[in-house]
């Protein structure tokens, strides 16, 4: 188990974290989900002991960390930008942190090479260790930084953005085989992302930060399917965010009425996902709606929906459904929300909201 108690950490006149409270449990991937700024790296880096937190607790194991040095924690850090020694082949890379041991913990030399021989082959690098990192692929760089980490048998596994600098493709490939490493090693490991569809994919438990602190804690399902807070909502895929008025227990938005028991009566701020907009209702309260800029993108067309109002939403149709509604710039359809989520509060004007004006939602 690894805790972090109210972890707080200010860079001059910036909070970084205010109060961060998380447990990981062992053998979970954990993935640290948020914009720049939110706290995640910084957060990380107290755990691998590279930053001290201003206060708070670290506890590894059951041992306070608080002061520990970063080579007395037994973690291994995966950095962004892969952080080799250009000077080193791929097999001293992987060896750095076995050399400088130092009395018990001091490998042989025969002992070193077998280990660094048995990473290469677990990150599939065989043949590759006289190589020099500029003679590698990003992937493969990225693999080789792995296997460093690795090599010191980690309580701990810390990746901080370990896939940013890769193409799309490398990125999806690397990351169905971190989490099949990950599984096969019985590792507890913790990543920085800022990627949404990443952190959803990769991570057992989704922790999302903003402004140092954090905003929810739950499966990658839960996250998705239940938000705690507005910038939760938005910050998980797109979303149509929309003015409302909640009145005895119902939201009211755009021609729309839908139940929000135990929501206080005032204004409210409503989302709707854009797959989740049926464009050929024949519900009483349909709205009719101007097709703008249909696009074809792969298996899903996308386009804008233009409200009497002049509101627009964004709608996502797979290739089946778009060839049953046939939308063409300027036609007219009729439109309803097969879902929506309702949380009391004002519509903020910033694209990353500030949940602090409540939190309490409702989800139809």
């Amino acid at each position: 188990m690894i805790t972090a108690k109210t972890i707080s950490k200010r860079f001059g006149t910036f909070q970084a974290l205010d109060g961060v409270t998380i447990n990981v449990e062992k053998g979970r991937l954990v993935a640290l989900l948020g914009p720049s700024g939110s706290g995640k790296t910084t957060l990380l880096r107290i755990f691998a002991g590279l930053d001290e937190a201003d206060s708070g607790d670290l506890i590894l194991d059951g041992l306070n960390a608080n002061g520990l040095k970063a080579k007395d924690r037994q973690v291994g850090f995966v950095f962004q930008h892969y952080a080799l020694f250009r000077h080193m082949t791929v097999a001293d890379n992987i060896a750095f942190g076995l050399k400088v041991r130092k009395g018990k913990n001091r490998l042989a030399k025969e002992q070193i090479e077998a280990k660094v021989a048995d990473l290469l082959n677990l990150v599939q690098l065989n043949g590759l260790a006289k190589r020099y990192p500029s003679q590698l692929s990003g992937g493969q760089r990225q693999r080789v930084a792995l296997a460093r980490a690795l090599a010191v048998e980690p309580r701990l596994l810390l990746l901080d953005e370990p896939f940013g600098a890769l193409d799309a493709q490398v990125r999806k490939d690397l990351r169905r085989w971190l989490r099949r490493l990950h599984d096969e090693m019985g590792l507890t490991s913790i990543f920085v992302t800022h990627d949404q569809e990443e952190a959803l994919e990769l991570a057992d438990t989704v922790v999302v930060m903003n402004s140092g602190k954090i905003e929810q804690i739950g499966s990658p399902a839960e996250i998705y399917d239940h938000p705690a807070t507005p910038f939760v909502f938005q910050f998980l895929g797109n979303a149509n965010r929309l003015n409302g008025e909640i009145k005895s227990g119902e939201a009211h938005t755009h021609g729309w009425t839908w139940p929000a028991p135990g929501l206080p009566d005032g204004p409210a701020v409503v989302f709707l996902r854009p797959h989740e907009i049926d464009m050929t209702s024949s519900r009483a309260d349909a709205q009719l709606a101007k097709i703008r800029h249909p696009l074809i993108l792969g298996p899903i067309v996308r386009a804008e929906l233009e409200l009497p109002d002049g509101t627009f939403l964004e709608v996502e149709l797979s290739r089946e459904e778009h060839l049953s509604v046939n939308p063409e710039e300027g036609s007219v359809v009729k439109i309803a929300p097969k879902r929506l989520t309702v949380f009391a509060g004002s519509v903020m004007s910033t694209p990353h909201l500030d949940s602090s004006f409540g939190v309490d939602n409702y989800e139809i």
